[in-house]
């Protein structure tokens, strides 16, 4: 057996070229502690930090957006709900002093009850207002120091003109030509307070406007930069996530790519947050354990290499060896047998009994000796080429293998039954001696007292393109359980040759043969109502060309009792 390197034709073959293993032609560098020098920031860290911004420009937002609607809110109130309604209570005030005084001096003129009735709604009306203000004046600046002189001047007015005025004229007494001028002096600065608070009022409604006014621009203003902001974070966060996370993911995801579609030898190199490159060192180190793996495989796949040429070398040695000494002991062997004949023929009448039974001893064993190299010969045959694989009809087969086992059936009086087999790939010869084999076996390994009953059936195997299942059954002898296996190793017999003729390779190499055309082959074991034995094999149709093998020359001299090693023999 020669080395790896070593052909037998003494040149050595070249190696294939090594793969770069990883970073320095050694192991990846570990990818915790590069993450571990504190350069690159973990993905938990990024993303709180994103967070963590996010949630400091969410809390300034909703504080300035909580402070802006108070400030929105505080105006609505003061001008709703304070200087408005002061303004318009103002106004109702002004209208009732007015309807009082306007009564008062229709009650002079006419002296009629009715004239009174503007006086007494005004009246009401006043001390609503009045109640009203009072009610406001803590919420409304000045208006209590204002609504004071009002309520002082009125309090004049009428003790000091419209009561006296209006007992005067239900007492029936002369009006005083001076109390108009008294009435007009006395209303005139209620006029005026009435007329300063109306002002200072309206001045305080609109800076009340003016304040709700900025306080609606200060929040829409505050809307507008929050979702300014939201959209510079939220455009900048994805740029942040963009070129720390993505980009390094989608690289590491180019190279594992290349990687994948072989590109073995390109090393990975991770870059971005510490888990990414983490990532890619332990996808580095799988790169670079497959190269190693690989380089490995390619050693094997060289040394099979070379030991396949060496053992294909010495198979055509041996065969060749096998064939030549096959070849050249039949004519030692024939000369034996022949001398022998001749021995006993010229000589058989000086010779004794014993003399006799010797030379038959050595011609029998000659001619043993003969039919084993002849089978030994055949064994070896099979399986060196696919060449002679055509389809053919199996029933065509087994009719010819039947009609070479004609005389053993007609002298046994047996029967072959042929069912219905199919058409497949196969070697014509080969599987005509497989099937001669079996039918010979069968005729052989009878039962005295009953005719030998031989049937050939066919099933498929799952679908009939997967192969076939060929079943070949007999009423025989049969084979115990126990030998089921020995019957197929070469020149193992069960029975001694007294018994029945034959080599023992007859199984062996109908096994061969089954194998040869990707099958398997098997005796069985099941339990039968009748004695017998059933031999199952399977033909495969072949998937992939075997190898042709070199053939060895043929020997046209070959004896005609060559084919002695075809008989049905276990």
């Amino acid at each position: 057996m020669t080395g790896p390197a070593d052909t037998g034709t003494g040149r050595a073959r070249p190696r294939r070229p090594r793969l770069r293993v990883g970073k320095g032609g050694g192991l990846p560098v570990d990818g915790r502690a590069r993450a571990d020098e504190g350069r690159h920031w973990p993905l938990a860290r990024i993303f709180g930090v994103v967070a963590a911004t996010a949630l400091l420009l969410a809390v300034i937002a909703a504080v300035v957006g909580t402070v802006s609607l108070s400030r929105l809110n505080a105006a609505r109130a003061d001008l709703l709900d304070e200087i408005g309604p002061a303004v318009r209570t103002g106004q109702t005030l002004e209208t009732a002093l007015v309807d009082q005084e306007t009564g008062v001096r229709g009650f002079q003129l006419s002296g009629r009850e009715e004239a009174l009735a503007s006086y007494a709604g005004g009246l009401r009306t006043e001390q609503d207002a009045t109640a009203t203000l009072t009610g406001l004046r803590d919420r409304v600046p000045g208006l209590g120091e204002r609504l004071d002189r009002i309520e002082t001047g009125i309090d004049a007015w009428h003790t000091g003109y419209a009561e006296p005025a209006i007992a005067a004229v239900r007492e029936g007494r002369p009006v005083d030509s001076g109390a108009p001028d008294t009435g007009r002096s006395l209303f005139d600065p209620v006029r005026a307070a009435v007329d300063d608070l109306q002002t200072d009022l309206e001045t305080q409604r609109l800076a009340a406007r003016e304040k709700l006014d900025t306080a609606s621009a200060f929040v829409s203003a505050v809307g507008i930069v929050v979702a300014v902001v939201a959209l510079l974070f939220l455009v900048a966060a994805g740029v942040v996530l963009r070129r720390a996370v993505l980009h390094p993911i989608s690289r590491l995801a180019a190279q594992v790519r290349g990687v994948v579609s072989g590109r073995v030898t390109d090393e990975v190199e991770a870059s971005g947050p510490r888990e990414i490159i983490m990532l890619g060192d332990d996808v580095e180190a799988m790169r670079a354990h497959i190269v190693r793996e690989l380089d490995r495989a390619k050693d094997t796949a060289d040394r099979l290499d070379e030991q396949t040429r060496d053992l294909e070398r010495s198979n055509r040695d041996l065969e060749q060896f096998a064939y030549v000494a096959s070849h050249d002991l039949q004519e030692p062997l024939r000369k034996v047998a022949s001398f022998c004949q001749l021995l006993q023929r010229r000589y058989g009448d000086k010779l004794d009994e014993r003399g006799d039974q010797y030379i038959e001893f050595a011609v029998d064993g000659a001619q043993r000796m003969q039919r084993l190299i002849n089978d030994l010969l055949a064994f070896s045959r099979v399986g060196r080429t696919t060449a002679g694989f055509t389809t053919l009809a199996l029933r065509d087969v087994v009719a010819a293998a039947a009609e070479q086992q004609e005389a053993p059936r007609a002298e046994a009086g047996g029967e072959i039954v042929v069912g219905e087999l199919p058409s497949l790939m196969g070697d014509r010869q080969l599987l005509l001696q497989l099937f001669a084999n079996l039918i010979g076996n069968a005729l052989k390994f009878r039962r005295p007292e009953e005719p030998p009953v031989v049937r050939i059936a066919a099933t498929p195997v799952g679908r009939p393109e997967e192969g076939w299942e060929i079943a070949v059954s007999d009423n025989g002898i049969g084979i115990e359980p126990e030998y089921v296996d020995k019957v197929f190793v070469i020149f193992q017999r069960l029975h001694g040759r007294d018994v029945y003729t034959g080599t023992g390779i007859g199984l062996a190499l109908a096994k061969k043969i089954v194998e040869f055309h990707g099958g398997r082959i098997w005796v069985d074991t099941d339990p039968r109502p009748e004695p017998g034995t059933t031999i199952r094999f399977t033909l495969v149709p072949p998937r992939v060309p075997r190898g042709q093998a070199v053939a060895a020359p043929t020997d046209e001299a070959e004896p005609a009792d060559m084919s002695a090693g075809r008989e049905g023999t276990r």
